[in-house]
């Protein structure tokens, strides 16, 4: 799903092969943190609704993990795009596809936790409201 004014091709993919390592290094990139060795692929195949991953040239920089109720709930986690990309629209299209993805499975309501600094990226770009919510460290 690129267009030919797309200055980032962009390649999305629902449930897109992907690697541990791979997620890893984008995970330390978007986030600047010092990368870590998690086993996403085994935690994407026990508890995702979907996920979707995007490529350019084949490197994966865009990635998102979509969560599910079991009902018509589904939750964003993880949204992560590489740096240079950030600010170039490749966010908003990868939550775009993630939204398709859900609704297509039968969700009504996506929901997204994030920060106050994210407000205009979930809320001007991917057209999401706020709302109450609540969070307990554990």
């Amino acid at each position: 799903m690129t267009t030919a004014a797309d200055p980032f091709p962009v390649l999305f993919a629902a449930r897109g092969d992907v690697s541990d390592a791979e997620i890893n290094r984008l995970h330390a990139l978007a986030f600047d943190e010092v990368a870590t060795n998690r086993p996403w692929t085994e935690r994407l195949e026990n508890y995702s609704l979907t996920w979707i991953t995007g490529r350019l040239d084949g490197e994966l920089v865009a990635f998102v993990n979509v969560l599910g109720d079991g009902g018509e709930h589904a939750i964003l986690m993880d949204t992560m795009v590489a740096p240079r990309l950030q600010g170039s629209g490749t966010g908003t299209r990868l939550v775009d596809a993630a939204a398709t993805q859900a609704r297509v499975l039968g969700c009504r309501w996506l929901h997204a936790d994030y920060e106050p600094h994210l407000t205009p990226f979930y809320e001007g770009s991917c057209g999401m409201r706020s709302t109450r919510a609540g969070l307990l460290p554990l």
